[in-house]
Order: structure tokens, then sequence, then C-alpha cells
């Protein structure tokens, strides 16, 4: 069966923006569709993230799709890193991904003390990459918290097919995104 798991950002809640529209539109391509809540979502931590996410996942198998935004894109790419050699996934698309924020990017509700040990921890793209070899990065060319050079980064390391949106911001609710066709796209290709 079909599965994929949408992981929501930094304080980013599973029934806002464009996370149940997504949910929705992939059950009715047939996936098992799981949107968790992830804990302590202001101050999210790498250990209890992903440890969250693999609990929700369980048995990863060759059909799943993970989809992520923001920090739930870096939550994906640390789950990677933990699987055993022999399981792959379909399909990683990451909306907004980001490997380092300055303190001029972070607004009044993210610090620099969360935000350090997702920066300061290496991520081993070359594990990820054998866990899966479809990797889409949809950026925004107003992003006012990801630079658009972190895309050369993800095309270099996984191989990344990039996207760069006009004009979505950092693809929430607050920038008015609801629906985000363009990773349903992805998805169905």
């Amino acid at each position: 069966m079909k599965k994929a798991c949408i992981v929501h950002g930094w304080g980013g809640f599973t029934h806002e923006g464009w996370y149940p529209w997504l949910h929705v539109e992939l059950e009715k391509l047939g996936y098992m569709v799981e949107s968790p809540s992830m804990p302590d979502t202001d101050y999210p931590r790498i250990e209890a993230w992903v440890g969250h996410l693999a609990k929700i996942i369980g048995e990863v198998d060759t059909e799943y799709v993970l989809i992520g935004h923001s920090i739930g894109c870096q939550t994906i790419l640390r789950y990677l890193e933990t699987l055993p050699p022999d399981k792959t996934v379909a399909q990683v698309i990451l909306v907004a991904p980001w490997l380092g924020l300055t303190p001029e990017t972070l607004d009044e509700n993210e610090s620099e003390e969360i935000a350090r040990p997702w920066i300061d921890t290496p991520i081993h793209f070359e594990k990820i990459k054998t866990h899966c070899n479809n990797f889409v990065c949809i950026f925004s060319d107003n992003d006012p918290f990801v630079p658009l050079t972190d895309a050369g980064i993800f095309k270099e390391k996984l191989g990344a097919k990039i996207i760069t949106e006009n004009a979505q911001g950092h693809f929430t609710e607050s920038d008015g995104i609801t629906e985000l066709p363009i990773v349903l796209e992805h998805v169905k290709k």
C-alpha cells in the first residue's frame, strides 16, 4: 500500500496551512497518510522529533513518500540517516528546507539556542542518498528564512530536483498558502 507522511515545521500544527489540503489530496490518490503532531513544536529537538517520526512511520518500505516543511525537512533527512542499509523510501519532498540560519533570519518566536543543534549537527548526505534516490526540494524566491543558496547544496549533495516558486514566502498560512499543488504534482510523477 502507498503511504505518505507529512512533517510540519517549527511551531507548526498538522491542521494549518497546506498540510490538511495535501493530506486529503493524497488520500484521494489512495495513500495511507500520516500527519503527526511533532512534540514540543515551539522547542523542537532533533532526538525528540526524529524519534517521534520513527515511531509514527514504524516499518518503512519502498512505497513510502516523505514530505517535510522547514525543520520538518531536516527531521526527515536525519530520520533517513537512522535507517538500516537495506531500507529505502520512494520519494522525499522538502518544502523550504534549510541547513543554516543566521540570527538575522530567526523571527521573534525562534531562537538561536533552539536552532543551533539543527545547524551544528552534521547531516550525512551520502548515507541519506542510500535510502532514497528521488529528492525534490521546493524553495520560494522571497523566503525570509531560507536562502536560495541552500538549493545548490541539496542539488549537489542529494541530486535533488530543485524548484523555485515565485513569491510564496516560507510556504505558511500567514503567507496565504493553504494549498500547494506543486507537491501533489511531484507525488503523482
